[in-house]
């Protein structure tokens, strides 16, 4: 009889290497009429759990009090350091053009090389443009939980095609707070860059099952038991082997905002995050876990396939602030 022996570990996020960047890139976006940013960004906190009233219509404990685990996220606000413009042309996206505010933050000199020059933004030809998206730039310097100075760019892109100009050209060089963007109860792609594990094996890393003590040659048992056949003379790309593990970005789809607040010593647990310290400023509660270790950048959009259950409302009863030291 012919063992049933399936591949182990999925090949669908091949090849496995490091991300490029510490900040997530977001390749595509909701199409929403509203003028606002469609995402944010925060930084990871830790996790906790809240008791709160089931909303979900066709849920077993609809109407009963449930305990949700939620990952914290610290967003202090965005600020504006320009506008594109882009126009869809047949191939593809393009910028026609982008204006960069006066009087940007001395820090994000660390990063970028700020134009010398700046653009009218009514030099734009609003009639060509498909989207506007807002160069932003997070502050972690106004958070005593990330210890750096040097700010994090990216773009948010704004809904309501070229009808928002009036909106982006308000924004520029402005502050953005998470409260402008969303709401709670409103369902999120949350993205970032998962824990980097190093070096690892094929065991861990693929997890394929280890070679017993009468297969194994001189005692390695944590490997696979051949690298393939001898046609063709390579070795494929699906052979499961050794090499990075983790550090690669992932999304996770459809999270849902729990609660949102403008003062994070509210929901501090006793004595602090572990490895972040006390939330001052504003702060958003993600249902679940977010990819990622504490004090990482975390992305976060409207879902872009929101799922079709009947949500009535958060309603949020208590939220734990008991030591998340383990004593």
């Amino acid at each position: 009889m012919k063992e049933h022996r399936p591949r182990r570990g999925s090949m669908a996020f091949s090849p496995r290497k490091r991300a490029k960047s510490i900040v997530p890139r977001i390749r595509a976006w909701p199409e929403i009429s509203e003028a606002k940013p469609l995402g944010f960004a925060g930084y990871k906190a830790g996790m906790t759990h809240v008791v709160m009233v089931d909303d979900r219509r066709n849920s077993p404990t609809y109407g009963e009090e449930i305990v949700i685990p939620v990952t914290v996220l610290e967003t202090p606000p965005l600020r504006v350091a320009g506008v594109r413009a882009y126009a869809r042309t047949p191939y593809g996206l393009k910028i026609i053009g982008e204006v960069w505010a006066e009087n940007l933050d001395e820090h994000l000199e660390k990063r970028i090389n700020l134009p010398k020059k700046t653009t009218n933004i009514n030099d734009i030809d609003v009639d060509k443009v498909d989207h506007f998206r807002l160069v932003t730039y997070t502050q972690p310097y106004k958070i005593t939980g990330v210890p750096k100075k040097a700010p994090d760019i990216m773009e948010q892109k704004v809904g309501g095609g070229n009808s928002a100009f009036d909106y982006v050209k308000e924004k520029l060089g402005e502050e953005i707070r998470v409260f402008e963007a969303f709401e709670e109860g409103a369902i999120i792609d949350v993205t970032s860059i998962t824990k980097g594990k190093g070096f690892q094996g094929p065991v861990k890393r693929w997890g394929v099952i280890t070679l017993n003590a009468k297969h194994a040659r001189s005692s390695k048992h944590r490997r696979v038991g051949n690298l393939g056949p001898w046609n063709p003379h390579h070795v494929r790309p699906t052979v499961p082997q050794a090499g990075q593990m983790g550090f690669h970005q992932r999304t996770e789809f459809n999270k849902r905002i729990i609660k949102m607040g403008e003062n994070g010593e509210e929901i501090t647990p006793n004595g602090g995050f572990v490895h972040y310290g006390v939330l001052r400023g504003d702060y958003v509660l993600v249902s679940g876990s977010v990819p990622g270790s504490v004090k990482r950048l975390v992305r976060f959009r409207y879902a872009l396939r929101p799922p079709s259950k009947v949500f009535e409302g958060v309603n949020v009863i208590y939220v734990s602030t008991t030591s998340k030291q383990g004593r």
